[in-house]
């Protein structure tokens, strides 16, 4: 029976369940990787599981979100993680060495293998032709076992592309137009794969960077084909061993076809303030910018980055703008040096970063007050830069810096300084020195003492699911509520270690006050409820967005709907997520409405239907948790953790 590239994958690693589009299955995980703000609860996770070793093919532990170290915490974290890396058989990534998404791409990423990451840009690998996948962090604990993964078997819709880009348009205005076409809500359980001849016409960089921004549709993963432009990078890479060939069968099934040509795809922004706001760069020319920023695990490669280098050599950046560059990983760095392109961007007044995440996540170069900040990076949720009244665009590498140079938003394709074309490289330099421990990749030094500074805490416990809900509605949202949103990242992320302090400042920038009400009413022995519309819980995998709630008292959360990894986070805190069987009840709940349920843990080990009196209002309504009985069984325990303690969960 022909296949399509997802099928070929999924079904050589099926472990359990059944490949039918909506059913669960489990899959066995080849490789995992981890970044700092995620990595430490996740190491932790994995301590108490009691395991000696990581059993995974390979497990790379990242330091490339909170680099910056202003007091003890980030500092104490990293060693953590080194020493834990040691102990358990894990590669270490060294602050400084890249972001780990671009450096995954280049050192590890292997065509046909599953990869877990504890950060929802883990589909990077998919432009590599790997089923990749974010997850939370005890999800890639589990894998880093031996455990298996479970997901929703996928639907997979093909983007068939055609003809080739124009110069000055490259792969993030592709990824627009494709956001431009789905939107960031509603592709839950589905997977992109991209085929068609417009495919030969872009490297691995741009099908990366395809695949990166794919997490914004809310699809489980995206992946290409791996052809020979997918093991001439290799072999530039040194790699050649680690490329298979992977391409759909002829004949292969699809629940959707989509078609883009490449020669028609023009230059585009997202616009304030979700990676779904797309609209043309025409349609914006002429706007003031503030500032320009260039970098991030979407578009930090030698290729952007040469192109930036070339586009302002000999030039100034205009007085008004302020532009910075972090490239992807030293690899980078050491190959635009050698080439007098860091030279180029000194000489145009561009601001060098360090090569890590910095400015995506709101760590470094916040813009001012009402600033509008172009920004090659993923994600422009309100306030995620650090300035609240900021504006920011999503942009391509080309229009960055057209912008850099003028002032303005300027179509880059008027630009006579856009260069025809960058080449891929035939050697990339390799250096592998800041990969520690891969001598004792997946055996380790059972020796090693672990490092544990005072902001390095425990993992909450949590607690089996009552059988009747008393619950209280703490706070009230709106749609598209992001992981941002609930747990703010940027220098609150130096707390990732220590939840009773992070989950201080959940809803900080949404609800001031829900640190308080919560924790009252969790006091006062009540369960707290959060109400969501539609799409919760979008954007990163940081499961503190759930622990934290979970810390607080949180049982459940009633929503219009759901994204696919704060999904299966709550489920491994022991939330439950119930969806609205009519939306419009949404309405009919308001903040401090206290909401009951008698048979509230019969009502989830079974069909999952509940019905919710609203006491101050003398109401009553229906929501749905649609469980697995893996899922079921998780909750009814009060987390994964305790389901496996218990053994109730293999």
């Amino acid at each position: 029976m022909a296949k399509n590239i997802v099928e070929k994958i999924l079904s050589a690693h099926r472990v359990a369940g059944s490949l039918v589009p909506g059913e669960e299955l489990a899959i066995r995980i080849d490789q995992t990787l981890t970044q700092d703000a995620t990595g430490t609860m996740a190491y932790l996770q994995f301590e108490s599981m009691g395991l000696d070793r990581v059993k995974a093919d390979l497990a790379v532990s990242y330091v490339d979100h909170n680099t910056i170290q202003v007091g003890f915490e980030n500092a104490d974290d990293h060693a953590y993680l080194k020493s834990v890396a040691q102990r358990y058989g894990i590669v270490f990534s060294r602050p400084g060495n890249g972001i780990c998404h671009q450096l995954h791409l280049e050192r590890f990423g292997k065509p046909g293998a599953t990869l877990l990451g504890s950060d929802s840009h883990t589909p990077t690998g998919g432009g590599i032709g790997m089923i990749a996948i974010g997850a939370g962090g005890i999800d890639v604990a589990v894998a880093m076992g031996g455990g298996p993964f479970y997901l929703t078997c996928p639907k997979v819709t093909r983007v068939l592309l055609t003809g080739a880009l124009q110069a000055g348009v490259s792969a993030k205005d592709v990824i627009l137009t494709v956001l431009a076409r789905f939107g960031t809500k509603g592709n839950v359980g589905r997977v992109l794969e991209y085929a068609g001849p417009g495919v030969s016409t872009l490297g691995v960089p741009a099908r990366a960077t395809i695949t990166n921004m794919g997490a914004e549709l809310g699809v489980t993963t995206s992946v290409f084909p791996s052809d020979a432009v997918t093991h001439a990078f290799l072999v530039a890479q040194g790699r050649e061993a680690d490329w298979v060939e992977l391409t759909a069968d002829d004949g292969a099934d699809y629940e959707q076809t989509v078609e883009i040509d490449l020669g028609a795809v023009e230059p585009m922004a997202a616009c304030p303030h979700s990676p779904g706001n797309v609209a043309s760069i025409a349609s914006l020319a002429g706007r003031r910018v503030n500032q320009v920023l260039i970098g991030s695990c979407t578009n930090s490669s030698y290729r952007d980055l040469k192109t930036v280098a070339l586009m302002v050599r000999g030039r100034k950046v205009h007085p008004d703008v302020e532009v910075g560059v972090a490239p992807g990983s030293r690899q980078v760095v050491a190959m635009l040096a050698k080439e007098g392109l860091l030279a180029d961007l000194v000489q145009a007044g561009v601001r060098l970063l360090e090569n890590a995440c910095g400015f995506c996540i709101g760590n470094h170069m916040s813009p001012g007050t009402d600033a509008v900040s172009l920004r090659t990076s993923n994600r422009n949720f309100e306030g995620r830069s650090g300035t609240l009244s900021a504006q920011i665009f999503l942009v391509s590498p080309e229009t960055a810096a057209a912008a850099a140079l003028t002032g303005v938003f300027t179509d880059p394709r008027a630009c006579e300084a856009v260069p025809a074309g960058v080449e891929e490289p035939a050697t990339f330099d390799v250096d592998d020195s800041m990969f520690l421990f891969r001598e004792t990749a997946g055996r380790g030094v059972p020796e090693t003492a672990i490092v544990r500074g005072p902001n390095i805490g425990e993992v909450p416990a949590g607690k089996p699911l009552p059988e009747t809900l008393n619950g209280v509605a703490a706070v009230k949202v709106g749609d598209k509520i992001t992981t941002d949103h609930i747990m703010p990242a940027g220098a609150r992320l130096k707390y990732r270690s220590n939840v009773p302090q992070y989950a201080k400042y959940v809803f900080e920038h949404v609800d001031a006050a829900f640190y308080k009400n919560a924790s009252a009413i969790r006091d006062a022995g009540r369960h707290v409820v959060i109400v969501a519309g539609e799409s919760y819980g979008q954007g990163s995998s940081r499961e503190h967005a759930a622990m934290c709630p979970m810390y607080l008292g949180v049982k459940a959360v009633l929503a219009r709907s759901i994204e696919r990894i704060h999904c299966a986070n709550l489920i491994n805190f022991g939330i439950v997520p119930f969806i609205f069987d009519r939306p419009e009840d949404y309405d009919a709940v308001a903040q401090g409405d206290e909401l009951a349920c008698d048979g509230f843990r019969s009502a989830l080990a079974g069909d999952g239907r509940v019905t919710f009196v609203n006491a101050t209002r003398g109401t009553s309504f229906t929501a749905t948790a649609a469980l697995s009985d893996r899922q079921k069984r998780i909750v009814l325990n009060g987390g994964l953790l305790a389901a496996v303690a218990a053994g109730h969960v293999s």
